[in-house]
């Protein structure tokens, strides 16, 4: 066969598998110089077999919208730690429980005895971000890091971390996923 010949035969069957939903045939790649492409197809059929199911897709339930506006009286401190007020953000509700955030204050002055405990938290996903004053915290693999205001930082699932010294005056935005999750405090 002609090169000319076995080209225009390659396009043909690349055109035709890929109608098909399969994958063109031997040297379909090739085209010759000035001749379009033929694209080739990613997609791939999935077969289920006889009596089996296909899996399925978790259904979460429909978010909502959240707005909080600052006040004052929205800071408890029936948080995780004693020495933190929180401002919940709405979100856990809205989301049905897939994140959770909210503003903490920690309480000055920081006594350290009560704050330098190694812990993590069986989380998903948690992001911290300093709106005011500064925050000293050592994190696993990272050691000893110094936050201010605009600083941010990601804690991966289970990162062992911990509070080492903090400004009477920091305020920080934490996000978590899930909104309901386990701490586990270790001892030395």
């Amino acid at each position: 066969m002609h090169a000319d010949d076995q080209r225009a035969d390659d396009r043909e069957h690349a055109r035709a598998a890929e109608q098909r939903g399969g994958e063109p045939g031997p040297g379909a790649g090739r085209r010759a110089a000035g001749k379009p492409a033929v694209a080739k197809t990613t997609a791939r059929k999935t077969l289920v077999k006889s009596g089996s199911t296909a899996p399925l897709k978790v259904r979460r339930p429909k978010q909502r919208v959240a707005v909080s506006h600052h006040r004052e009286e929205d800071f408890k401190t029936d948080g995780l730690r004693t020495y933190a007020r929180y401002r919940d953000l709405g979100i856990a509700d809205a989301t049905a429980g897939l994140a959770r955030a909210h503003v903490i204050r920690l309480i000055g002055p920081c006594n350290q005895e009560e704050v330098a405990k190694l812990h993590y938290h069986d989380v998903e996903f948690q992001m911290v971000y300093v709106l005011k004053g500064w925050v000293k915290s050592y994190l696993e693999g990272v050691g000893e890091t110094l936050m201010k205001e605009g600083s941010s930082w990601t804690q991966p699932p289970r990162i062992r971390h911990m509070i080492l010294d903090y400004s009477d005056d920091v305020e920080l935005l934490e996000v978590i996923l899930p909104a309901d999750f386990k701490t586990v405090e270790l001892t030395a």
